[in-house]
């Protein structure tokens, strides 16, 4: 079985960060391990607080990974502060793992601020130059690159941009724009394209933890970067599409609507009503 690391912030109403990774993992048959960057206190609604790990407690749950099982790819996501990131990239540097997909989560659904103003120079540096593939959505790739972003070919110059920093693949994920939401990857030399048609529903909470977590999955399942994507691609859209009305607020995806399916358990709450 593949291995697959999560390294990032825990989210107590199970829809994104370090829970939505695990489940993610699961969903595509390779084994999930953790590493907790912040803990924080959210829900549907809003994020209340955020605390995070000390930089010693991070470096000894990346060591105790590393120096014990095989990983076949890491996925980055919420890391806060300076120290984080550079504790982070030490240690990868360090074991040098094959595929490393970094998601550049900056601000929650509700508008709290994860990564510290300061701390996104050291992102950008530190972080990305790892990245086997980054994938920033829109708001995140205007912050990395400091440009306005309105439509297709701005995310192309962005793409660009940002695959100078470092990153060997860049996906900019379209869905902030109107209409159909086109996610575009480039990998230095050309563009490739993944359409989907817009899935009109609130519950959203965890999307970009989600295809990260999906698109390192398949990297460990030794598929290609564009297989990988692709396949991720239709294992959100089906999240979304059956997403759940959990919470008062913006509920999550389903990750486990294909399993539920074949297992039999969606007939079952069915027939109990």
């Amino acid at each position: 079985m593949k291995k697959v690391l999560t390294i990032a912030g825990s989210d107590s109403s199970g829809g994104a960060g370090i829970q939505a990774d695990l489940k993610t993992f699961s969903a595509h048959g390779v084994f999930g391990m953790s590493v907790i960057t912040a803990v924080t206190a959210q829900n549907t609604q809003k994020v209340l607080d955020v605390e995070d790990m000390s930089c010693d407690i991070i470096a000894k749950q990346i060591d105790a990974i590393f120096t014990d099982i095989d990983v076949d790819a890491v996925k980055i996501g919420m890391v806060s502060k300076i120290e984080t990131i550079n504790t982070i990239a030490k240690k990868l540097n360090e074991y040098k793992p094959q595929n490393v997909v970094v998601d550049p989560v900056m601000v929650s659904k509700s508008g709290y601020h994860l990564l510290q103003s300061k701390a996104k120079e050291a992102l950008i540096n530190k972080l990305i130059p790892l990245a086997t593939v980054v994938t920033p959505n829109i708001p995140e790739a205007e912050v990395i690159t400091g440009m306005s972003i309105r439509n297709l070919k701005d995310m192309e110059k962005a793409g660009r941009l940002i695959y100078d920093l470092g990153a060997e693949n860049v996906l900019i994920k379209g869905g902030h724009l109107e209409n159909e939401a086109t996610d575009i990857l480039y990998n230095g030399k050309k563009f490739e394209y993944f359409n989907s048609k817009r899935i009109k529903t609130k519950n959203t909470h965890g999307t970009g933890c989600t295809l990260s977590s999906a698109i390192a999955s398949n990297l460990a399942r030794e598929f290609t970067i564009i297989q990988a994507i692709s396949k991720a691609k239709e294992y959100i859209n089906t999240a979304i599409q059956h997403s759940l009305s959990i919470g008062k607020g913006v509920g999550p995806t389903n990750h486990f609507y294909e399993l539920y399916k074949k297992s039999g358990i969606l007939e079952k709450e069915k027939l109990n009503g």
